[in-house]
């Protein structure tokens, strides 16, 4: 039985489609067929039921998908251990972030870049939401994002640095040059917010008053265009303070209510493998600049 031949079967039980198991796995259909048949004569048993129009596993199939999944899994962490051993010479690292988080990322991004040159960073920005199914199914080694509201089950959240909500305007606007601004002050000004579904917007949903009415005219899920808008205009936004970190033409002025605190976290599998890159970068962004003057910027 080779790891391969299980990849393959996993494949065709998650699809239950031998020809989208096939392009998926960038294999013809008859090398698929010809190896699931192997396998199929190595363990003894008949693994799918086969006609013309449905793929279904039989009973022995059903019990051999979670073993061959963890068999997988561990194979995978083993040559991924094996690559780590070979002092981050080589390999890939996976980080998925939230829109807001994004400013804070840039200068560890440069670094980490400069020291391990090899070391291939894919960088996937989704909302809150997306990252945490990404975490859990392994396609992000780990997530920077705020903390969330509620704990999310099977995952760390480490707390980086204390943030605040903040109204975001252009510095040449009335309001750049105060201390604080309160909800009430807030809806008398035009409004260009984070789409619903992103942290920021969360944040804000979450402790504006039933029947508190806002002038919002525009919502956008792309954060660098929200923040080119308010620059332009004479329209406020709410984000944290930090997303306009190394940011020209903004101000943040921090809303004044209980308990305004946005922790910037970064999220780890609570079980899962912790790769030698991935805990080196942490470090680095946990020492980063813009992490630092935040750390302690509530107290």
């Amino acid at each position: 039985m080779e790891l391969r031949q299980l990849r393959y079967f996993v494949k065709v039980a998650e699809t239950l489609s031998f020809s989208e198991a096939a392009k998926a796995l960038c294999i013809t259909q008859g090398t698929l067929s010809q190896q699931i048949k192997q396998l199929e004569g190595e363990i003894g048993a008949q693994l799918f039921i086969r006609t013309s129009r449905n793929v279904a596993l039989t009973e022995p199939g059903s019990e051999m998908l979670p073993y061959a999944r963890r068999t997988i899994a561990d194979a995978d962490r083993c040559m991924a251990r094996i690559a780590d051993i070979n002092d981050m010479a080589a390999g890939t690292l996976n980080i998925g972030v939230t829109y807001s988080f994004s400013p804070i990322l840039t200068e560890t991004l440069i670094s980490f870049r400069k020291l391990y040159p090899n070391i291939k960073l894919n960088i996937f920005y989704k909302p809150m939401a997306e990252l945490m199914e990404m975490l859990r199914s392994r396609d992000v080694d780990f997530a920077l994002a705020f903390k969330p509201t509620r704990p999310i089950e099977g995952v760390e959240s480490h707390i980086l640095f204390q943030n605040y909500l903040a109204a975001i305007v252009s510095t040449s606007h009335p309001l750049a040059k105060e201390k604080k601004l309160t909800l009430t002050q807030l809806a008398d000004y035009d409004l260009a917010l984070p789409a619903q579904g992103l942290q920021a917007r969360n944040a804000f949903d979450s402790i504006t008053t039933p029947g508190q009415l806002y002038r919002i005219r525009i919502e956008l899920n792309e954060v660098n265009i929200l923040l080119k808008i308010i620059r332009n205009t004479s329209l406020v936004s709410v984000l944290a303070e930090a997303t306009i970190h190394n940011e020209s033409g903004v101000a943040a002025i921090p809303l004044d209510f209980p308990d305004n605190e946005m922790a910037g976290c970064v999220h780890i599998l609570s079980e899962g493998y912790r790769k030698r890159s991935m805990q080196t970068f942490i470090t680095m962004l946990s020492e980063s600049l813009a992490v630092r003057e935040r750390r302690n910027a509530w107290l």
